[in-house]
C-alpha cells in the first residue's frame, strides 16, 4: 500500500550550485550528499515537514539524469512514494497493468530499495515506490 510521498527528485546539472539556490529557497541545508553509483548520480538531501527533496546530478554522460537534463532541462525527474512492502507493490502494481521498470527492487538512496514506474503507464510521471531497508 502507498503511504505517502517519500521525495521528489529534481535533476540539476551542478549539485553545489543548485544546493546554494534550494538553501536559500528553504532557509536552512541539505542534511546529506549521497553517491548511488547503480543510477549513475550523486544525491542531496533536504526535509521540508515529513517530505524531502532529492536533487540529482549526473556522474556520467550515459546517466538517465544526463539524458533528462539533455532531452528536457532541469527540472522535476520524479515523484517517490513511501510503500509498506515493495515486493507486495511491485506485484501487485504489474497485475495492474502498469509498466515497471525494474525486474527487481535495487538499492537506491538513503537507505531504500525502489522501482520505478515508466512515465507512458502514469500519465507522463516518472513514479519511484521505496521502502526502507530492513537489514
Amino acid at each position: 500500500m502507498i503511504k505517502k510521498i517519500e521525495h521528489i527528485g529534481i535533476a540539476v546539472k551542478s549539485l553545489q550550485h543548485s544546493n546554494e539556490l534550494f538553501k536559500k529557497l528553504f532557509g536552512k541545508e541539505h542534511y546529506k550528499v549521497e553517491a548511488v553509483a547503480s543510477e549513475s548520480v550523486s544525491t542531496s538531501f533536504f526535509m521540508l515537514g515529513e517530505t524531502k527533496i532529492e536533487l540529482l546530478e549526473a556522474t556520467n554522460s550515459d546517466s538517465a539524469i544526463s539524458k533528462f537534463i539533455e532531452k528536457k532541462g532541469e527540472g522535476i525527474h520524479h515523484i517517490a512514494y513511501e510503500v509498506d512492502d515493495i515486493y507486495v507493490e511491485m506485484d501487485r502494481l504489474k497485475t495492474e497493468g502498469f509498466e515497471v521498470l525494474n525486474k527487481e527492487p535495487k538499492l537506491g538512496a538513503d537507505n531504500k530499495l525502489i522501482f520505478f514506474l515508466h512515465p507512458k503507464s502514469t500519465n507522463g510521471v516518472l513514479v519511484e515506490l521505496c521502502q526502507e531497508r530492513k537489514d
